[in-house]
């Protein structure tokens, strides 16, 4: 039975569903192979410019199967750091897909439920939702996850959330950029699709440009290196066929062509 489900939600629009609601969507081998391939497939369709990243019943996901973990226990280092890399790789697609990501959460995201979440573009969480970097109550630790907590809460909030295993209802998960936006719960799905409406009125290669550009960026001075990238990407965008035509739909007054119609 599949772990992941694919749906279109409206044109230009995907859904990854987490569908192991029994077990709070918490991931194993099976799911993450699945998610891997689904991002995998997504990324490279020209019909899908974004895509949402969700999870069925009550939880967004409660992290790392504990069956799975018990398996990876009882398994030879080899296995394991296979596994691991796997877990990795997954993570990775969907940090370094070239569309827009957002993640929709209700209810808990623990453990890996949280590295999901950060390593989507936008998160967006029901009020009811809470939070918990929880791998170092089980005696490990947020490894393959933490350049991503890093990079949405900064350093000493992920280190906090790390070593105390804390959980943080939406409020200050918003306060601490781990979320970017929290809704009523039954505002979630409606606000989530208004999101990605407003993503579909920019320009795919330009947002596929913007992710790629940012990933190289970093927070400090800015360089003679820096402005020197920073330049020759946007004089190369410039003269691009979508500049061309975004600049000729807003002096036209009409909507560009890879608005959805």
């Amino acid at each position: 039975m599949a772990a992941v489900q694919i749906s279109f939600t409206q044109p230009g629009v995907a859904q990854v569903l987490m569908d192991r609601p029994a077990v709070f969507n918490a991931f194993d081998e099976q799911m993450i192979a699945e998610l891997d391939d689904a991002f995998t497939r997504l990324s490279d369709d020209t019909q899908v410019r974004v895509i949402v990243l969700a999870g069925s019943g009550k939880h967004f996901s409660a992290g790392a199967d504990l069956q799975w973990m018990q398996r990876a226990a009882a398994a030879d280092h080899a296995w394991n750091l296979a596994d691991a890399r796997r877990f990795a790789a997954m993570l990775s697609r969907i940090d370094k897909c070239p569309k827009p990501t957002v993640a929709a959460i209700q209810g808990a995201a623990l453990g890996g439920g949280v590295g999901l979440a950060c390593a989507c573009d936008i998160a967006i969480a029901s009020m009811s939702a809470s939070f918990s970097v929880s791998e170092a109550r089980f005696g490990i630790l947020p490894a393959v996850i933490g350049p991503y907590v890093v990079n949405a809460v900064g350093l000493r909030q992920a280190r906090r959330l790390a070593l105390s295993t804390t959980r943080v209802g939406a409020e200050e998960a918003l306060r601490i950029g781990l979320v970017q936006q929290i809704v009523a719960p039954d505002r979630l799905d409606s606000v989530v699709q208004a999101m990605a409406t407003e993503l579909l009125q920019a320009g795919p290669q330009a947002q596929g440009e913007i992710k790629s550009l940012f990933a190289q960026l970093e927070v400090g001075p800015t360089t003679e290196e820096v402005q020197e990238l920073t330049a020759s990407v946007i004089a190369r965008v410039r003269g691009s066929d979508e500049a061309r035509e975004g600049f000729a739909a807003f002096l036209g007054k009409r909507p560009a062509n890879w608005i959805p119609r």
